[in-house]
């Protein structure tokens, strides 16, 4: 190799050292965007009514609180309203999971008679803006008496497109050859499903938990229009509720708000915690076939 070539073969290194920096900066600059709004929230969950009010805003808690918290649960029923919430999320996810699991297998790996025009269903149906159906839903669930109920909550969003396309791409990854071998051994459907092809589409379980149970937990539209019930409130609709509330300032002002938006983003950010690991290797093997 003569200098000239060594040269040219180091000039891609040198460049590629010196992008890195660059990267390194803006992915930097666009998490501290996204990040501000979530850590003035967090801190001034725990501010005092003066650092809320002060001008030029305090960043930093002079004086660290748990009062706002305990006003907020003196002046609403967070615990009934967070059991909403987790009662509405966890059904979703779990039928999430079970009904576009099974759909998902049917169109990857059952051979059966109008199996694209169901899928060609799925893909028209990821087209269609969600608020669209909302009058649709309504007139549906209230003609089954199902407003103010868990069920009117539930059973709208029990399987979506997006999870059904979800889980068909991945398990179109699983091998056919391992499926006809456990067929010729004289496995069933249902044992296929459940013990063969469910374990190896983990990521992708992970992926639709998080994505079906921060849509739920974070459900506003919905469940404003489903339940006139204040027991039935989330825990969304029981803060926009508060927050329209004259009484808000005299209470406890805008660190009640901040407390309850505290609590709302904590459960989601356990589930991703949990789930990272899964959701990661997930979003990395998406769409390799």
């Amino acid at each position: 190799m003569t200098a000239e070539t060594a040269v040219k073969a180091h000039r891609p290194r040198r460049t590629e050292r010196a992008r890195k920096p660059l990267l390194y900066a803006v992915a930097s600059l666009g998490l501290l965007v996204m990040a501000t709004p979530f850590l003035w929230m967090a801190l001034s969950a725990f501010k005092t009514r003066q650092d809320l009010t002060a001008s030029p805003p305090v960043w930093i808690p002079t004086h660290w609180t748990l009062d706002n918290f305990a006003a907020l649960l003196d002046q609403l029923d967070m615990p009934r309203y967070f059991l909403n919430s987790a009662i509405v999320a966890v059904l979703v996810t779990v039928s999430n999971l079970v009904f576009c699991s099974m759909l998902g297998y049917a169109l990857a790996k059952l051979d059966f008679t109008g199996r694209s025009k169901v899928f060609g269903l799925v893909l028209a149906a990821l087209m269609v803006p969600g608020n669209l159906m909302i009058l649709p839903l309504y007139v549906l669930m209230n003609g089954m008496g199902l407003i103010d109920t868990y069920a009117g909550l539930v059973l709208p969003f029990a399987a979506g497109a997006f999870g059904v396309f979800l889980m068909r791409q991945f398990m179109l990854q699983v091998p056919d050859e391992l499926l006809e071998a456990a067929r010729l051994d004289g496995a069933g459907e249902w044992y296929i499903f459940w013990r063969i092809v469910m374990p190896l589409v983990k990521p992708a379980l992970a992926t639709l938990t998080i994505f079906t149970f921060l849509g739920s937990w974070n459900n506003f539209i919905w469940p404003l229009i489903a339940t006139n019930d204040p027991d039935k409130y989330t825990l969304p609709v029981a803060l926009a509720t508060f927050a329209n509330d004259p009484n808000r300032t005299v209470a406890g002002g805008n660190g009640m708000l901040m407390a309850g938006s505290l609590l709302v983003v904590l459960p989601v950010l356990f589930v991703f915690a949990v789930l990272q690991r899964h959701f990661t290797q997930g979003v990395a093997t998406a769409g390799l076939k």
